[in-house]
């Protein structure tokens, strides 16, 4: 519409509103001269002010002349325009139409009709606007009618293409059943046919079906069932419309000659066999990946940037190499090939775009790709590699290798290749062609040393030197020569001469680097090239102050890394150094036990017993393991010079002892000890004394030496502890014996009141006081009594309160072993001693509870863990319980009672070799504490027996008392 201008005199004759439909209205001034025109005798009877048809038409003269008075912009209207129809305005019958009111007058446009009648500029353009409109609602309706059904679109539209197909549809009628069969199949392989919706995707009949229904005709069997194919329409007479009937067994047959037929395709056409692979067509079905709308989405999005690359720098091989596996990555390997072939002629001097392309393509064309390659770069090394590598034959892989050294003769990689397919003579040969073509590459020299023989091998080497001075891998290797050859001394003047040449040409060699050379040399198999590495270079770039403690480390950690060698070295050139150390010696000393040989541990032991006469444990330990090894004289003669280099040692007076008590020489060990007692006379030498005359049953003597050693060593708990126990359980169960035990206990209280052992025996004595024959039946009262003045000076004590709870369970006195329980778990919140009692003492339903609570508060404490695994194995949880006794072991492998517990779960419930494994381990670990361990391990009936022996002991009465307890 034209815009409002206030400023611009309204055109003569403008009624607001008349173009829109609006009725108007004018007065004497409006019209002004318009009205003053001729009149006929008719009209001229008519008054214009007082009728309404007289103003208009007044109104409508007054408009046909300004109308006429002014220029149209667009000229006149074509013949049979309609003012306003494009907008809704109402139509009027034309020229033919002769129906209306007025019999054949003509009413077109507005009110006012008239075939000639004209109009202002704002209806123009209002006119204008809706035809456009109108054009565009058209378009519209066209697009929406060609890209949706025909249920979809417009009716007017899908009516009129109806009506052009409606003849023709109805002579369908009477096509014929013959002619639907000869009608070919024709498919539909257009962009909008592949757009379509799964659903509406149909598969035509084949022939042979369609040749099977025609020769069983429409009428089935009577007792068959009949089945409408689809396309077809039954009435509800059961007369079918537009098809034929057919039965299930047709079906059936058809269904069969197509899987005929596609069998017949996979079988081989000699043998008759199928030449389908059923494990590859499987996993081929299982790696077809169907793709997702984001994957897709992805994959085109990846498209368009990589095209953007390629567009704007089309010489950027990345991009091609990016496209192509993009297409590839999207199945489309086709469209990869044509991608990456252009690339190959955009990017003709990039080698990763030509094998990217010999990747792609098959083996021929890769073939041919790259020869090209290599013609246009003839010194890219990769595409005569990867040409190579296509072929097939070692001969055809020499051929392009050969020719690739013609043009790279300085390749290293090249010629590695080549001397990997040639025998030893050739590869030697090429190998002395290669170091003079390449005389920098020491793989090279150090190649053809190996497969020349010793002479010319030290010639080889000694060129590589003037080669390469300052390569330290020339030297090892000519040290390594050396030793092969058993020239041992040669080995340390290379690698002497190695060091001072490297220093010589600024060659930076750092310590660790050396040291990590030494180990290469170890498992290369060149131990005395790794101790001279060592030797020359273990100590460079450390302070004094810091040599024993970094050789110390640096020992340890070749050892960890398995290279027992480096580490023997290491530990050598240190006491070397410091020959004194005695941590040093321990450390070596137990290298060898572990990675040695009996020898060499003797060898090393010899030596520190040498440099450090006074540290008794090396005579001791060399002792051992000549009298382990059975060779009891070499133990006997290194004990007598362990006594010359310390005649007042304990250690060595009782290792004298036990060598020849353990071996049954009983009076050689009584005299031994006699010359302790008169020479080094200590509280052990005296209980030894007694415990050997104890065990020869001779107890007058054995209590006399305690006498004498209680009055030398009063405060040594152990004197008066066995005393006790000689009174009590050797010597007759009388009520003499029970006194002289009781003094022994007494006296030892007073002087020892902190030794807990000693409560607890003292209050064994007085529960088993009836075994005397006294009479006496308040024994559980007094031991109840000393257990409790035990607590009162031995507070927060957990194996007092235990060995109370005991008491009072022994006694039947469960309720009260309850609230001492309570007491104790108090006063000791975080025993294990006594949260692994709670929990085996424990109803069954509570034991879970319980063993819940002491793995919170101690889940590191062996009993514990031990009576949560006896719990398990109750349970008949065996995996459970195995773990958890091995946890325990492997806590503390020094408390016997886990081993024994875990060797008896094995009895029970597993196999031999398990049996032997936990004993094998038992044995290692030496333990020698725990209550049922100590128990068995110290009884006089079972002195002399080894670990294994006391383990089975120990097990077989767990077995036995859980047994009673079941």
């Amino acid at each position: 519409m034209s815009s409002f201008r206030p400023s611009t005199q309204a055109p003569k004759g403008y009624i607001p509103g008349l173009g829109r439909g609006a009725a108007g209205f004018v007065t004497a001034s409006d019209i002004g001269p318009a009205a003053a025109r001729p009149a006929s005798d008719a009209e001229g009877a008519e008054t214009l002010v007082g009728s309404r048809s007289a103003e208009l038409r007044a109104a409508k003269l007054a408009m046909q002349k300004a109308q006429q008075q002014r220029q149209l912009p667009f000229g006149q209207a074509p013949k049979g325009y309609v003012a306003g129809a494009g907008r809704g305005a109402p139509t009027y019958a034309g020229d033919n139409d002769d129906s209306g009111p007025t019999g054949g007058d003509v009413m077109e446009g507005s009110l006012f009709g008239g075939k000639d009648q004209q109009f202002d500029d704002d209806d123009d353009e209002a006119d204008r606007i809706y035809d456009a409109i109108d054009e565009r609602m058209s378009s519209k309706r066209r697009k929406r009618s060609n890209g949706e059904a025909g249920g979809n679109g417009f009716k007017g539209e899908a009516s009129a293409i109806g009506d052009q197909f409606r003849e023709l549809k109805q002579k369908l009628a009477d096509v014929t059943e013959e002619e639907w069969a000869a009608i070919p199949d024709v498919g539909d392989y257009s962009l909008r046919h592949k757009q379509k919706r799964r659903e509406d995707v149909f598969t035509p009949l084949t022939d042979s079906l369609l040749e099977s229904r025609s020769k069983i005709g429409s009428d089935a069997t009577a007792g068959g069932r009949n089945v409408v194919l689809a396309g077809t329409t039954a009435a509800a007479d059961g007369t079918v419309t537009a098809g034929f009937r057919t039965n299930l067994s047709g079906l059936a047959e058809a269904r069969s000659t197509v899987m005929t037929m596609s069998l017949d395709k996979m079988s081989d056409s000699v043998t008759g066999q199928t030449v389908v692979d059923p494990k590859g067509y499987l996993t081929s079905l299982s790696s077809v990946k169907i793709a997702s709308a984001a994957e897709v989405g992805d994959v085109n999005k990846a498209r368009l940037l990589l095209k953007s690359v390629r567009d704007t720098n089309p010489k950027h091989a990345p991009g091609w190499i990016a496209a192509a596996r993009v297409e590839e990555a999207a199945g489309k390997t086709v469209q990869a090939r044509k991608l990456i072939v252009e690339g190959c002629e955009t990017c003709p001097d990039n080698e990763d775009v030509w094998l990217e392309a010999a990747r792609l393509h098959p083996l021929d064309q890769a073939k041919t790709i790259l020869a090209a390659a290599s013609r246009r770069l003839p010194h890219s090394v990769k595409v005569f590699l990867r040409a190579a590598d296509l072929e097939t034959t070692d001969a055809a892989k020499k051929a392009v290798l050969r020719k690739a050294l013609e043009v790279n003769p300085t390749s290293v990689t090249l010629w590695k290749a080549a001397v990997d397919l040639e025998d030893e003579e050739d590869a030697r040969i090429l190998l002395s062609v290669a170091v003079e073509k390449v005389p920098h590459s020491v793989e090279m020299w150090l190649a053809l040393a190996r497969l020349e023989t010793y002479e010319n091998a030290r010639k080889v080497l000694n060129q590589a030197r003037k080669h390469l001075p300052s390569d330290r891998a020339v030297w090892i290797a000519a040290a390594k020569l050396e030793e092969s050859q058993s020239h041992g001394e040669m080995v340390d003047r290379i690698i002497e001469k190695a060091v001072r040449s490297l220093d010589k040409h600024d060659a930076v060699v750092t310590r660790s680097q050396w040291l990590q050379e030494a180990e290469a040399a170890e498992a290369a198999g060149a131990p005395l090239t790794s101790a001279a590495i060592v030797k020359c270079t273990v100590g460079r770039g450390v302070d004094d102050e810091d040599r024993q403690r970094t050789w110390s480390d640096d020992a340890s950690a070749a050892l960890s890394r398995k290279a027992v060698a480096t580490s023997r070295a290491i530990l050598a050139h240190s006491l070397a150094t410091f020959p004194t150390k005695r941590s040093l010696w321990l450390q070596a000393v137990d290298l060898e036990r572990t990675h040695g040989t009996p020898s060499s541990l003797d060898e090393v032991l010899a030596a520190a017993s040498e440099r450090l006469p006074k540290q008794e444990i090396f005579w001791l330990v060399r002792a051992k393991e000549k009298w382990i090894a059975g060779d009891v004289n070499a133990s006997r003669n290194i004990l007598t010079e362990a006594f010359k280099a310390n005649p007042e040692s304990e250690p060595v007076w009782l290792a004298a002892v036990k060598l020849e008590w353990e071996n049954g020489e009983i009076e050689r060990a009584e005299k031994l000890l006699e010359r302790a007692r008169e020479r080094a006379p200590t509280a052990r030498i005296f209980m030894k004394s007694a415990l050997l005359e104890r065990e020869r049953r001779n107890f007058v003597a054995a209590l006399d030496l305690l006498e004498e050693g209680i009055i030398k060593y009063p405060t040594f708990a152990k004197f008066y502890m066995m005393g006790g126990q000689i009174c009590s359980q050797d010597l007759p169960k009388d009520r003499s014996g029970l006194d002289r035990a009781r003094k022994f206990y007494q006296r030892g209280l007073q002087q020892c009141p902190k030794n807990v052992v000693l409560w607890c025996l003292a209050s064994r004595l007085e529960e088993n006081v009836l075994e005397y024959g006294t009479g006496s039946s308040n024994g559980v009262t007094k031991a109840r009594s000393l257990l409790e003045l035990a607590r009162l000076k031995n507070p927060k004590n957990d194996e007092l309160w235990v060995e109370a709870i005991r008491l009072e369970r022994r006694a039947g006195n469960d309720k009260l072993a309850i609230s001492l329980m309570a007491r104790a778990l108090q006063e000791c919140p975080a025993s294990g001693l006594l949260l692994a009692e709670n929990i085996i003492t424990a109803p069954r339903v509570e034991q879970k509870a319980k063993s819940a609570d002491a793995i919170k508060k101690c889940p590191d404490d062996p009993r514990v863990i031990t009576a949560v695994a006896a719990l398990f194995a109750g349970e008949r949880k065996h995996d459970k319980a195995r773990k958890w006794f091995e946890r325990a072991t492997a806590i503390d492998p020094d408390i016997g009672d886990s081993w024994a517990k875990l060797y008896a779960f094995e009895l029970d419930a597993g196999t031999t070799e398990t049996q032997e494994n936990v004993k094998q381990r038992c044995v290692a670990a030496e333990p020698i504490h725990g209550e049922l361990w100590c128990q068995v391990a110290k009884a006089m009936s079972n002195r002399g027996k080894s670990i294994a022996e006391v383990l089975e002991i120990v097990a077989r009465n767990i077995l036995d008392k859980m047994q009673q307890l079941n």
